[in-house]
Protein backbone atom coordinates (compact mmCIF):
# COMPACT_ATOMS: atom_id res chain seq x y z
CA UNK A 1 0.00 0.00 0.00
CA UNK A 2 3.08 2.36 1.02
CA UNK A 3 4.39 1.95 -2.72
CA UNK A 4 0.51 2.20 -4.16
CA UNK A 5 0.42 5.89 -2.53
CA UNK A 6 4.27 6.90 -3.28
CA UNK A 7 3.52 5.81 -7.11
CA UNK A 8 0.61 8.18 -7.19
CA UNK A 9 2.36 11.04 -5.21
CA UNK A 10 4.36 10.44 -8.52
CA UNK A 11 1.80 10.48 -10.56
CA UNK A 12 0.26 13.88 -9.58
CA UNK A 13 3.45 15.70 -9.29
CA UNK A 14 3.64 15.38 -13.13
CA UNK A 15 0.10 14.94 -14.15
CA UNK A 16 -1.53 17.82 -11.85
CA UNK A 17 0.91 20.18 -12.38
CA UNK A 18 0.15 23.81 -14.15
CA UNK A 19 -0.59 22.88 -17.99
CA UNK A 20 2.44 23.41 -19.71
CA UNK A 21 2.84 25.86 -23.10
CA UNK A 22 2.66 24.49 -26.39
CA UNK A 23 5.58 21.97 -26.98
CA UNK A 24 7.54 22.39 -30.83
CA UNK A 25 8.91 19.37 -32.56
CA UNK A 26 10.10 18.26 -35.60
CA UNK A 27 6.15 17.43 -36.74
CA UNK A 28 4.57 20.32 -35.53
CA UNK A 29 6.48 22.86 -37.96
CA UNK A 30 6.77 26.58 -38.06
CA UNK A 31 4.91 28.31 -34.63
CA UNK A 32 4.12 31.94 -34.44
CA UNK A 33 5.92 33.27 -30.56
CA UNK A 34 6.09 36.20 -28.77
CA UNK A 35 10.03 36.84 -27.92
CA UNK A 36 11.93 39.06 -25.76
CA UNK A 37 15.64 39.31 -25.05
CA UNK A 38 17.86 40.09 -22.08
CA UNK A 39 21.46 40.97 -21.65
CA UNK A 40 23.47 42.51 -19.24
CA UNK A 41 22.07 41.99 -16.03
CA UNK A 42 22.42 38.18 -16.42
CA UNK A 43 25.75 37.97 -17.83
CA UNK A 44 27.80 35.77 -16.63
CA UNK A 45 25.43 34.38 -13.96
CA UNK A 46 24.28 30.53 -13.83
CA UNK A 47 21.23 29.83 -15.70
CA UNK A 48 18.61 27.37 -14.96
CA UNK A 49 20.64 24.24 -16.89
CA UNK A 50 23.90 25.37 -14.76
CA UNK A 51 25.73 26.94 -17.88
CA UNK A 52 26.76 30.70 -17.13
CA UNK A 53 24.66 32.87 -19.39
CA UNK A 54 26.65 34.58 -22.29
CA UNK A 55 24.72 37.34 -23.34
CA UNK A 56 26.41 37.60 -26.78
CA UNK A 57 26.15 33.58 -27.68
CA UNK A 58 23.26 32.43 -29.68
CA UNK A 59 20.86 30.91 -26.78
CA UNK A 60 17.42 31.21 -25.08
CA UNK A 61 15.28 30.73 -22.20
CA UNK A 62 12.19 28.67 -22.37
CA UNK A 63 9.47 28.09 -19.84
CA UNK A 64 9.61 23.99 -20.73
CA UNK A 65 11.55 22.67 -23.37
CA UNK A 66 14.69 19.89 -22.99
CA UNK A 67 17.70 21.92 -23.03
CA UNK A 68 19.95 21.75 -25.76
CA UNK A 69 16.97 21.79 -28.10
CA UNK A 70 17.93 23.64 -30.80
CA UNK A 71 15.73 26.50 -32.91
CA UNK A 72 15.52 28.39 -35.98
CA UNK A 73 14.20 32.03 -35.14
CA UNK A 74 12.59 33.84 -38.17
CA UNK A 75 12.27 37.44 -37.65
CA UNK A 76 8.96 38.29 -40.23
CA UNK A 77 9.95 42.11 -40.00
CA UNK A 78 13.68 41.31 -41.30
CA UNK A 79 13.55 38.01 -42.59
CA UNK A 80 16.70 36.86 -40.58
CA UNK A 81 17.46 34.20 -39.31
CA UNK A 82 19.11 32.55 -36.31
CA UNK A 83 19.30 29.16 -35.00
CA UNK A 84 19.68 28.91 -31.33
CA UNK A 85 19.73 26.78 -28.04
CA UNK A 86 17.46 26.63 -25.39
CA UNK A 87 19.76 26.67 -21.55
CA UNK A 88 17.28 28.64 -19.18
CA UNK A 89 13.98 29.07 -18.19
CA UNK A 90 11.67 31.57 -18.93
CA UNK A 91 10.49 33.98 -19.92
CA UNK A 92 7.64 34.44 -16.59
CA UNK A 93 6.09 37.77 -18.04
CA UNK A 94 2.26 36.86 -19.44
CA UNK A 95 2.05 36.93 -23.27
CA UNK A 96 5.68 36.16 -24.38
CA UNK A 97 7.01 32.92 -25.14
CA UNK A 98 10.89 32.62 -25.77
CA UNK A 99 13.64 35.13 -24.10
CA UNK A 100 16.84 35.08 -26.51
CA UNK A 101 20.17 35.98 -25.36
CA UNK A 102 21.01 39.88 -26.77
CA UNK A 103 23.57 37.91 -28.97
CA UNK A 104 20.73 36.08 -31.10
CA UNK A 105 18.02 39.11 -30.73
CA UNK A 106 20.99 41.72 -32.29
CA UNK A 107 21.25 39.16 -35.23
CA UNK A 108 17.42 39.15 -36.09
CA UNK A 109 16.94 43.00 -35.45
CA UNK A 110 14.86 42.31 -32.13
CA UNK A 111 16.68 45.02 -30.62
CA UNK A 112 15.34 48.09 -30.53
CA UNK A 113 12.44 46.50 -30.60
CA UNK A 114 12.47 44.55 -27.71
CA UNK A 115 9.65 42.23 -27.88
CA UNK A 116 8.14 40.80 -31.13
CA UNK A 117 6.86 38.26 -33.35
CA UNK A 118 8.69 35.52 -34.33
CA UNK A 119 9.03 32.39 -36.08
CA UNK A 120 10.01 29.45 -34.82
CA UNK A 121 10.96 25.99 -36.13
CA UNK A 122 12.61 22.81 -34.36
CA UNK A 123 15.78 22.02 -35.76
CA UNK A 124 17.44 18.99 -33.60
CA UNK A 125 18.49 18.75 -29.71
CA UNK A 126 22.01 19.04 -28.94
CA UNK A 127 21.77 15.53 -26.62
CA UNK A 128 25.12 16.37 -24.41
CA UNK A 129 22.47 18.49 -22.48
CA UNK A 130 20.82 14.87 -21.30
CA UNK A 131 22.40 14.16 -18.32
CA UNK A 132 22.15 10.17 -16.43
CA UNK A 133 21.21 9.27 -13.36
CA UNK A 134 23.67 6.42 -11.98
CA UNK A 135 21.18 4.08 -10.78
CA UNK A 136 21.99 2.77 -6.58
CA UNK A 137 19.39 0.78 -5.07
CA UNK A 138 19.00 1.75 -1.60
CA UNK A 139 15.75 0.98 1.02
CA UNK A 140 15.44 3.64 3.68
CA UNK A 141 12.20 4.54 5.73
CA UNK A 142 13.56 8.25 6.08
CA UNK A 143 11.74 10.85 3.73
CA UNK A 144 13.96 11.93 0.83
CA UNK A 145 13.42 15.03 -1.69
CA UNK A 146 15.23 15.80 -5.24
CA UNK A 147 16.89 18.87 -5.40
CA UNK A 148 17.04 20.29 -9.05
CA UNK A 149 19.39 23.36 -8.13
CA UNK A 150 21.40 25.49 -6.03
CA UNK A 151 21.83 29.29 -5.98
CA UNK A 152 23.41 32.05 -4.36
CA UNK A 153 21.11 34.90 -6.06
CA UNK A 154 17.46 33.93 -4.99
CA UNK A 155 16.68 35.17 -8.57
CA UNK A 156 17.71 32.26 -10.33
CA UNK A 157 16.39 29.92 -7.84
CA UNK A 158 13.18 31.50 -8.06
CA UNK A 159 13.14 31.37 -12.27
CA UNK A 160 14.09 27.69 -11.78
CA UNK A 161 11.71 27.17 -9.56
CA UNK A 162 8.80 28.59 -11.60
CA UNK A 163 10.17 26.98 -14.88
CA UNK A 164 9.98 23.43 -13.17
CA UNK A 165 5.91 24.29 -11.36
CA UNK A 166 4.85 24.01 -15.47
CA UNK A 167 5.58 20.38 -15.23
CA UNK A 168 5.69 19.20 -11.75
CA UNK A 169 4.16 19.89 -8.44
CA UNK A 170 5.82 20.20 -4.68
CA UNK A 171 8.54 22.31 -6.16
CA UNK A 172 9.92 24.23 -3.22
CA UNK A 173 12.84 26.36 -1.90
CA UNK A 174 15.12 26.06 0.90
CA UNK A 175 18.26 28.28 1.79
CA UNK A 176 20.98 27.30 3.95
CA UNK A 177 24.17 28.87 4.89
CA UNK A 178 27.73 27.57 4.22
CA UNK A 179 30.36 29.61 5.70
CA UNK A 180 28.73 32.77 5.59
CA UNK A 181 27.15 32.37 2.40
CA UNK A 182 23.20 31.81 1.66
CA UNK A 183 22.54 29.29 -0.81
CA UNK A 184 19.42 28.93 -1.87
CA UNK A 185 18.02 25.46 -3.43
CA UNK A 186 15.40 24.31 -5.56
CA UNK A 187 13.99 21.13 -4.69
CA UNK A 188 11.13 19.11 -5.78
CA UNK A 189 8.65 16.30 -3.52
CA UNK A 190 8.83 13.98 -0.85
CA UNK A 191 9.74 10.40 -1.05
CA UNK A 192 9.85 7.25 0.94
CA UNK A 193 11.09 5.04 -1.53
CA UNK A 194 14.27 5.35 -3.38
CA UNK A 195 12.98 4.19 -6.45
CA UNK A 196 10.53 6.62 -6.70
CA UNK A 197 12.53 9.46 -6.02
CA UNK A 198 14.68 8.04 -8.50
CA UNK A 199 11.90 8.12 -11.47
CA UNK A 200 11.56 11.21 -10.93
CA UNK A 201 15.14 12.51 -11.05
CA UNK A 202 15.54 10.46 -14.34
CA UNK A 203 13.16 12.29 -15.95
CA UNK A 204 14.42 15.77 -14.48
CA UNK A 205 18.02 14.60 -15.90
CA UNK A 206 16.97 13.76 -19.12
CA UNK A 207 15.39 17.17 -19.62
CA UNK A 208 18.78 18.66 -18.67
CA UNK A 209 18.53 19.22 -15.02
CA UNK A 210 21.81 18.29 -12.59
CA UNK A 211 19.97 16.29 -9.78
CA UNK A 212 20.46 14.58 -6.29
CA UNK A 213 18.39 12.96 -4.42
CA UNK A 214 18.80 13.51 -0.58
CA UNK A 215 17.35 13.29 2.67
CA UNK A 216 14.57 15.84 2.78
CA UNK A 217 15.42 18.44 6.26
Amino acid sequence: MKRFIAVIGILLITACASTPPANISAESGAQSMTASWYGEKFHGRPTASGERYDMHGLTAAHKTLKFGTMLKVTNPDTEKSVVVTVNDRGPFIRGRDLDLSYGAAKEIGLVEKGVGKIRVEYVRRDTRYARRMPFTPAETAESMTIQVGSFIEKERAIRLKQGLEYKYDNVYLTNVKVEGTTYFRVRIGEFDIYDDAYSVAEKLSDEGYSTLIMKSD
